[in-house]
């Protein structure tokens, strides 16, 4: 009865911060919900993005489109019951991470309703990601198409209580891009599209039984307009649609809004970030239809963009 009471805990957690499924039917993890800072700025949808280190949440194939190395960490508190918090680090082709989801001190009732010990929930997720682009391979004849593949694998641990369980999914993922265009003074620039099947197979088992994971679908698009806004849109299997905007009035600084709809109504983004000599810090607020807003923070390192002595003066001119 107590691991009833954490798991319905959880559920519910997990319900109000992303696209979290039938309980009774699919595992509700970690995986459920919409990760990163940057692209929950422009309202998740980041299918068609190959930017840094939450690339590798979103879109594996977009791996071998960065250049350099990124880390990326982000937190968020939920509910004042929960924490969900991530590590990642990509650089050409690869991308590894840790997604954390933790609830402590949730309170635990026996079968007649009564008070028992507090119960704890947790749910970890290490990703690994691979993305190749064929033109990179010498075996590969010229292409009149420009895209690239990507896979992902997904270990899972859940901790309920006392009883735990573990499991395994594979992802597989497409993105192509598209040459700059015009159309009349309207520019076109940065355009892709993305494609991702998540949870071709695997599942997470505990000692008694199972749980599969629910596959998805995911479909997105994203185009730089004028050379100053970025337009990105997802759509997946399960009808849920993501949309954002993302504009840089000066080079240091990013503006994004967006949307998502999720059940029980739509959720609302804005986010911004702030780039110092390749320092990024970046900062995400969500609405939800029934609960409490959500505010999420980022710290990422570009390695390639990365100069200390430029920081250095940068700190210089703002310090007192």
């Amino acid at each position: 009865m107590k691991r009833l009471y954490v798991l319905m805990m959880a559920a519910l957690l997990l319900a109000g911060l992303g696209s979290a499924t039938g309980m009774a039917e699919t595992a509700v993890s970690v995986l459920d919900i919409d990760p990163g800072v940057q692209v929950i700025g422009v309202g998740g949808a980041g299918t068609a993005l190959a930017q840094g280190a939450e690339t590798l949440y979103y879109n594996s194939a977009g791996l071998s489109d960065l250049s350099g190395i990124s880390f990326s960490s982000f937190y968020a508190s939920y509910l004042g019951s929960a924490s969900y918090s991530s590590l990642a680090l990509t650089f050409h082709n690869w991308g590894i991470g840790m997604l954390m989801f933790n609830a402590s001190n949730i309170a635990g009732y026996n079968s007649d309703g009564d008070p028992t010990d507090a119960l704890s929930y947790g749910n970890n997720a290490l990703l690994l990601g691979f993305g190749i682009d064929p033109k990179d391979l010498s075996f590969v004849p010229a292409l009149p198409i420009d895209f690239s593949l990507g896979a992902r694998i997904k270990y899972l641990s859940v901790t309920n209580g006392t009883v735990s369980g573990s499991g395994f999914s594979f992802d597989l993922a497409y993105r192509m891009t598209f040459r700059d265009m015009r159309i009349g003074p309207i520019s076109l620039s940065d355009m892709a599209l993305g494609v991702t099947a998540n949870n071709l197979f695997g599942g997470l088992n505990y000692d008694a039984y199972g749980d599969s994971m629910a596959m998805s679908l995911r479909l997105g698009g994203a185009v730089k307009v004028v050379d100053a806004v970025l337009l990105t849109s997802d759509l997946d299997l399960g009808g849920r649609f993501h949309f954002g905007a993302a504009y840089s009035p000066i080079q240091t600084l990013v503006l994004r809004a967006g949307m998502m709809t999720q059940p029980g109504g739509m959720s609302i983004t804005l986010g911004m970030g702030l780039n110092i000599q390749g320092f990024i810090l970046d900062y995400a607020y969500i609405t939800h239809p029934t609960l409490a807003g959500t505010h999420r923070v980022a710290l990422s390192i570009d390695f390639s963009g990365l100069d200390l002595s430029g920081l250095s003066r940068s700190l210089r001119r703002l310090l007192p």
